[in-house]
C-alpha cells in the first residue's frame, strides 16, 4: 500500500469582501504566490469544500488563468471560490500524483477529469 501525505500549503489567500485594491473575483494577495515555482493549487468555497485541485509549473500564472479564460472547469463558478492554497512541488511526477490524488480523495466538484471511480 502507497502512503501520500499532502504537503502543507506554503501559502493561502482569501477573497477579500471589500477589495479597495485592484483584484480579481475580490483577491488581492496574488503577489504572495510565486511566480517562478511550480506546485499545486486549491480552490475552496465558503464552506470550505474543495472546487478544484491544479498543478503548474509557474504557479501564480496558472491560477490567474482560472479567472480569466473561457475554458477553465470553473468559468461558471468563479465567484464561489473564496479561499486558495498553494504548496510548492517541484517535480512534475508528484505534482501529478498529488493533483490526482487529492482531487479523488476530497472529491473536488470541477476535477472530473481527473476522478477516478472506485
Amino acid at each position: 500500500m502507497i502512503t501520500i501525505t499532502i504537503p502543507e500549503p506554503e501559502v493561502t489567500i482569501y477573497k477579500q469582501q471589500d477589495p479597495q485594491l485592484s483584484h480579481i473575483y475580490g483577491f488581492t494577495d496574488f503577489h504572495l504566490i510565486t511566480r517562478e515555482k511550480g506546485g499545486i493549487f486549491m480552490f475552496y468555497n465558503d464552506k470550505d469544500e474543495l472546487l478544484y485541485v491544479g498543478k503548474a509549473r509557474k504557479l501564480r500564472q496558472r491560477i490567474k488563468k482560472h479567472f480569466e479564460d473561457t475554458v477553465s472547469p470553473i468559468k461558471n463558478n468563479r465567484e464561489d471560490v473564496v479561499k486558495i492554497a498553494v504548496c510548492l512541488v517541484e517535480d512534475p511526477v508528484e505534482r501529478a500524483i498529488y493533483e490526482i490524488y487529492i482531487a479523488n480523495t476530497h472529491q473536488a466538484r470541477f476535477n472530473t477529469d481527473v476522478l477516478v471511480s472506485g
